[in-house]
């Protein structure tokens, strides 16, 4: 093998190393959490926003050609979400400004993911995945309101 063939793969594993220590890193240390699929629980139709604890909430969020239903949420400051995401016509983005949340809203799938708002505002969302003629019209917002409801 040649000097430089062993230099090319010493620095490949080197920056294997380095990506890996990273996202554990994130992982860790930084609580990023990755969204997930659930695959045991079947797609429902309507959204639904409910309390289940003193400061948690669990929403149900549909997108459909070109809305996300609910399209306003408003929660007290602190609160923290279990957000479920599915689609009932084609594939839909989800991204919450501000925030670490970026999801794919798919048919026949429900992807989750937990956010926690923290200060007070509006926090708009919106489709990021081409989805139609109307899509700059598929947005929302969450409204964080100091005090509780």
């Amino acid at each position: 093998m040649d000097k430089s063939e062993k230099l090319a793969l010493i620095l490949s594993g080197a920056l294997l190393v380095v990506f890996f220590g990273a996202i554990m890193y994130a992982a860790m240390a930084k609580d990023i959490d990755v969204p997930t699929c659930i695959t045991g629980m079947d797609p429902f139709t309507t959204d639904t926003l409910f309390q289940t604890g003193p400061d948690s909430y669990e929403l149900q969020m549909v997108a459909r050609m070109w809305a996300f239903q609910p399209s306003t949420v408003r929660l007290p400051v602190g609160s923290t979400v279990d957000l479920y995401v599915t689609s009932q016509d084609i594939i839909h983005g989800f991204k919450i400004e501000q925030h670490n949340v970026n999801l794919m809203a798919v048919p026949g799938a429900i992807n989750y993911i937990r956010v926690t708002f923290n200060k007070p505002g509006e926090f708009l969302y919106a489709c990021h995945e081409f989805c139609g003629a109307a899509h700059h019209t598929m947005a929302g917002r969450f409204i964080i309101e100091e005090g509780g409801l």
